[in-house]
Order: structure tokens, then sequence, then C-alpha cells
């Protein structure tokens, strides 16, 4: 299919991304305590926000190709066992991705049901 990506499709990778960042938050979690450990975290949203900036927009092929990505902030001091993980952080980190998370599955939800009510009126 050729044209832009629907918004159903762009949801759902923002999806993607939030299932990937819960996974690194845990493992942040997990290593809270483990020595030399640098917290990872999750860039998505600024990744969608650049291609959605450029000329012509999201195409389906940027969309196939979007992804989030993981990498290593190295902004957030260390303790005195060279790790940098604070519970404080991850824990709200992992209320900001449960607010996009119902962000996300609200607006499918009613993407959905546009959808339904569309097919029914041509019933």
């Amino acid at each position: 299919m050729v044209g832009k990506p629907s918004i159903v499709n762009v949801l759902e990778a923002g999806l993607s991304a939030h299932t990937l960042r819960g996974n690194v938050i845990a493992n942040n979690i997990a290593n809270l305590g483990t020595p030399g450990f640098r917290r990872d975290a999750v860039k998505f949203e600024d990744i969608l926000a650049d291609k959605l900036d450029k000329p012509g927009g999201l195409s389906e092929k940027d969309l196939r190709e979007l992804k989030g990505e993981i990498f290593k902030p190295m902004n957030t001091p260390l303790n005195e066992k060279g790790n940098d993980v604070s519970m404080e952080v991850e824990m709200g980190e992992l209320l900001k991705n449960s607010s996009r998370q119902k962000t996300y599955l609200r607006l499918l939800n009613k993407a959905y049901k546009q959808m339904e009510m569309a097919m029914q009126s041509n019933v």
C-alpha cells in the first residue's frame, strides 16, 4: 500500500516503543544494586517527531522502520558503586510510560470506534 500511514499504524508503533521502554525500566530496576551498571533509556518520541518534521511527512517506509532506540543517557550522577540507577527516577519513568500507554490505547480505541461507525453506516 502506497501513501501515508494511518494513525492506527503510528499508535501501534508507539505501543511497541512503550513495551520496549517498560522492559528497559524493569532491567534498570533489576540492576539497582549492580556495581558499575549504567541505566538505559528509550528514545521514540524524538525519532517520531523528526520523521514527521521532514518534507513529505511520515511515509509507510518510515513507519516500518520506526522503532524505539535504547541508549545510555550518561547524564545521571553515579553512586559509590559506580551505578547511576535511582529508584525515584525509574518510578517516574514508569509513571510516564504508563500514561503514554493509556493515551495510545485511548486513541486506538477511538480510531477503531470511528472505523466501526463508518462500516455500520455503509451497511
